[in-house]
């Protein structure tokens, strides 16, 4: 029996002919797994692997090198607030876009409570992550 719904087994097959080999759509399968689930368990790994032709090690590894990708005991949440941490973004005023984003007290209330707590990691009742991520362009002014 298939742990990945058919949709995502779909998707990930989709992506075959977008790359030169079945090892180069390791992360795109990753992400439609957790984008799904909220997390990669390691029944969708074994699955990834057989269907890319690689040992469940092969794609665990490329898992576990990336930091945004979580397993079952750490998902993601249901509404995710990315916060780009780099240093060019830094410079282009990103921490005060967020930090403006959540000065007004109300709109920080809301936030906190939908999170289901009064700080800005995962929330136990697992509806928002905010995750500290470096972004890969940035669009001019």
């Amino acid at each position: 029996m298939s742990f990945l719904s058919e949709d995502i087994r779909q998707k990930i097959i989709a992506e075959l002919p977008k790359y030169p080999t079945k090892r180069a759509v390791t992360l795109p399968a990753l992400h439609h797994v957790q984008d799904a689930l909220r997390c990669v368990p390691l029944d969708a790994i074994k699955e990834i692997a057989d269907i890319l032709d690689q040992h469940p090690a092969e794609v665990h590894d490329t898992m576990s090198f990336y930091g945004f990708f979580r397993d079952p005991e750490h998902k993601l949440g249901k509404n995710r607030l990315q916060v780009c941490r780099s240093l060019s973004c830094m410079l282009r005023g990103g921490e005060e876009v967020l930090a403006e984003s959540l000065a007004d007290p109300a709109r920080r209330s809301r936030f906190l409570a939908k999170a289901g707590h009064s700080s800005s990691t995962d929330s136990p009742r697992q509806n928002f992550s905010s995750i500290s991520s470096i972004c890969s362009s940035l669009k001019p002014k």
